[in-house]
């Protein structure tokens, strides 16, 4: 074997999400959840790699249950 795996993760399995699985997965749209990370930046849901935002995917769900507008 080269070393490398071809396992698939299910989104809803997943730690952390990229903005483009975020959107999928919660349904709103990748420029809402990068003005979502710029108005939250210090939240305990981010978690930034160099220029790169994820998102931890349970505690952004428990953030956004508390909201009644996105």
């Amino acid at each position: 074997m080269d070393g490398k795996s071809n396992i698939t993760v299910p989104v809803y399995h997943k730690y952390l999400l990229t903005i483009s699985e975020a959107a999928a997965y919660f349904r709103i749209g990748q420029k809402k959840l990068r003005s979502i990370a710029e108005e939250n930046p210090d939240s305990d849901f981010l978690l930034v790699n160099g220029n790169r935002i994820l998102i931890k995917r349970k505690l952004f769900e428990e953030y956004i249950n508390g909201l009644a507008v996105i």
